[in-house]
C-alpha cells in the first residue's frame, strides 16, 4: 500500500500530471494545455520542484547500453531488517525501482547492472553474504511495453496528453527497452558529449540548455540538439518522479502474470494502454509478465483485476503483491525513505 501523504490541490495534480506525460514541456505550453495562465503554472510548479515533490530525471535505454543488465529481483528478507535491506538496495547507484512489498518481508528491486560480473558479484557474493536476506529469485526484463509511460494518474484527457506529446517515440524491441511498431536502427557508439549530457538529465531531467553546455563543454544550441537526438532516437526517456500519494493515488501493486507464451505479446499491450498501468515488462521467471498497478483506492485495484485481467484470454495465473513503502524510483531516492 503506498504510503500515505498530504494531497495536492486540482490544479497542482493536474500540472504534475502534465510534467509525468511531458518531462521538459515548458510552462507555456503546460498552460495552454491545461487552460491556465503560465503565469500560474510558474507560481504553482516551481515550489513542487523545489521542495522535490516533483524531480524530474532521465532513464537510459539498455539498447544503447549492451552491457547494461535489466534485471528485477524478488528478495525475501527477515522483517526487522527489511528497511536497512531497501535503503541499502536504494543508495546502489545501479537500482532503478525499489519496493516493500507485500507482508514487510519481501523487496522488489529493478537494476540495470552493467555487465555479467556486476551481475554475478550480486548475485552470487552480495546477496549470500547478506545474513537478513532468505531467499531470492531473478527475472531478466525481456521486453518493456512503452504505453504505460504516457501514465498520468488519470488526471488528463486524451486530448490533453496528445497536445503535451504530438510524438511519442518508443524504445526498440530488445532486452530492456520499449517495444514499438518501427523500432529504432541499431544505434552507433554515444560520443562523450552524449555521455556529459546524459549524466546531466539523470540528476536534473530539466536542467536549462546553458546548465547542459556548462556540463557538456559546449555550446547551449548543441546542446539542445544534443538532447533532442537523443530522446528522438530512444537512447534516454524523460521522466517525472512523484509520490502517488499527492496525487490521490493510494494503492500500488505488483503483478506477477503468467501468460500462455502466444499470447504474451497480445497481453503486453493490452495492460501497458490501461490508465491504472504504470509499467508492464515481459520477463524470465514463472510468472513471464511483471505489471505494476497504481488505482485510487482498493475497490479500483479490485475492479481492476476482476473486470480487465479476468477478461484477457491468456492469462492462467496472477499474483498480486502490495507495495507498502516505494524506496526509491525511476532512479531517485524518495525522500525521507532512508
Amino acid at each position: 500500500m503506498a504510503k500515505a501523504s498530504h494531497s495536492l490541490s486540482e490544479t497542482d495534480r493536474r500540472i504534475a500530471a502534465a510534467m509525468l506525460a511531458s518531462p521538459r514541456a515548458s510552462w507555456r505550453t503546460v498552460g495552454r494545455v491545461l487552460g491556465i495562465s503560465e503565469r500560474t503554472v510558474v507560481r504553482r510548479a516551481a515550489p513542487l520542484f523545489h521542495d522535490k515533490t516533483l524531480r524530474a530525471t532521465a532513464v537510459r535505454n539498455p539498447v544503447w547500453f549492451p552491457d547494461l543488465i535489466p534485471l528485477a529481483l524478488r528478495i525475501r528478507c527477515r522483517p526487522n531488517q527489511i528497511s536497512a535491506i531497501a535503503a541499502t538496495l536504494a543508495r546502489r547507484p545501479d537500482t532503478i525501482w525499489v519496493d516493500i512489498l507485500g507482508g514487510g518481508d519481501e523487496i522488489c528491486t529493478i537494476l540495470f547492472l552493467d555487465g555479467p560480473d556486476a551481475r554475478n558479484s550480486l548475485l552470487l557474493r552480495d546477496l549470500p553474504a547478506t545474513s537478513a536476506v532468505q531467499s531470492w529469485t531473478s527475472h531478466i526484463l525481456l521486453r518493456v511495453f512503452p504505453a504505460a509511460f504516457d501514465w498520468s494518474g488519470g488526471l488528463l484527457t486524451d486530448a490533453e496528453l496528445m497536445s503535451l506529446r504530438p510524438e511519442k517515440p518508443g524504445w526498440s524491441d530488445s532486452p530492456g527497452g520499449e517495444d514499438t511498431s518501427a523500432p529504432a536502427a541499431r544505434p552507433t557508439a554515444l560520443q562523450p558529449l552524449d555521455h556529459a549530457l546524459i549524466m546531466t538529465l539523470v540528476e536534473d531531467g530539466r536542467a536549462s540548455y546553458s546548465d547542459l553546455a556548462r556540463r557538456a563543454d559546449t555550446t547551449a544550441l548543441t546542446a539542445r540538439r544534443r538532447l533532442e537526438a537523443l530522446v528522438g532516437d530512444q537512447v534516454i526517456r524523460l521522466a517525472t518522479e512523484v509520490d502517488l500519494a499527492r496525487l490521490g493515488i493510494r494503492t500500488e501493486a505488483l503483478l506477477w502474470i503468467t501468460v500462455a507464451p502466444g499470447g504474451l505479446e497480445e497481453t503486453g499491450r493490452e495492460l501497458s494502454r490501461h490508465p491504472q498501468v504504470r509499467f508492464a515488462s515481459a520477463t524470465t521467471g514463472s510468472a513471464n509478465l511483471l505489471v505494476a498497478v497504481a488505482a485510487a483506492d482498493l475497490n479500483a485495484l479490485y475492479h481492476f483485476l476482476n473486470d480487465t485481467i479476468g477478461a484477457l484470454p491468456h492469462v492462467t495465473t496472477l499474483e498480486v503483491t502490495p507495495i507498502l513503502s516505494g524506496v526509491k524510483r525511476t532512479g531517485l531516492v524518495r525522500p525521507g525513505s532512508l
